[in-house]
C-alpha cells in the first residue's frame, strides 16, 4: 500500500513538474525532485526510468549533485515569468496594489532562479 501511494504522489508530482515547464508560476524543480524521491522509495523501475530520461534525468542529477540549473532553463524560466506577469500587469489586472504585487513576485522568482549556480551543459 505504501509503494502504491508513493507511486501515485510521484506521478502526480511529475505531472505538475511537467506543467511547470510551460507555466512559469508553477515550479518544476521541486516537483521533479519529489517525484524522484517518491519513485526511489516506491518503485525501482519508475525511479530508474526517471533518472535515465534524456531530458529530466540530467536535470534532476545536476540539481541534486551541484545545486545548478542549466543556462537554457534559467533563460526560459525567467523569460516566461516576465512575459506572463507583465501581460497580467498590463492587460488583466486593474488594481494598482495587485500590479505591484505581481511585479514584486516577478522580481522574487527571477532572483530565486538566478541565485542558483549555472550549469552550461546538460
Amino acid at each position: 500500500m505504501k509503494s502504491k501511494f508513493l507511486i501515485f504522489i510521484g506521478s502526480l508530482s511529475l505531472f505538475l513538474g511537467l506543467l511547470g515547464i510551460a507555466l512559469p508560476l508553477l515550479p518544476t524543480t521541486p516537483f521533479l525532485l519529489l517525484s524522484a524521491t517518491c519513485y526511489f522509495h516506491g518503485s525501482d523501475k519508475l525511479y530508474h526510468w526517471l533518472m535515465a530520461h534524456p531530458t529530466l534525468g540530467p536535470y534532476i542529477h545536476s540539481f541534486r549533485e551541484e545545486k545548478a540549473i542549466p543556462l537554457r532553463v534559467k533563460v526560459v524560466s525567467v523569460t516566461m515569468v516576465w512575459v506572463t506577469l507583465l501581460y497580467c500587469i498590463f492587460f488583466v489586472v486593474n488594481s494598482l496594489w495587485i500590479k505591484l504585487l505581481l511585479l514584486f513576485l516577478a522580481i522574487a522568482i527571477s532572483w530565486h532562479i538566478l541565485s542558483y549556480a549555472t550549469r552550461r551543459q546538460v
